[in-house]
């Protein structure tokens, strides 16, 4: 055989479905999770923010954020 990368045969199609894909590398600190637990969680914790940040009165005056912006606008 020759040194040449083209005298190479390409592979065929049977090939390519007969050979397993390479498992795919994951980077340092990178970790699987499933995406229903994932966002499941994501959106109860937006959803806890977004309650304490917007839609409760404030203890202070009453007010939620976006009254007390008009107000002082």
């Amino acid at each position: 055989m020759s040194d040449d990368p083209r005298s190479e045969t390409p592979p065929t199609a049977a090939d390519s479905e007969t050979a397993a894909a390479p498992a795919p590398v994951m980077p340092a600190g990178v970790s699987r999770i499933n995406i229903e637990d994932e966002m499941t969680t994501s959106y109860i914790d937006y959803s806890m923010s977004v309650i304490i940040g917007r839609a409760l009165p404030d203890a202070r005056d009453g007010l939620k954020p976006v009254h007390r912006r008009v107000l002082f606008a």
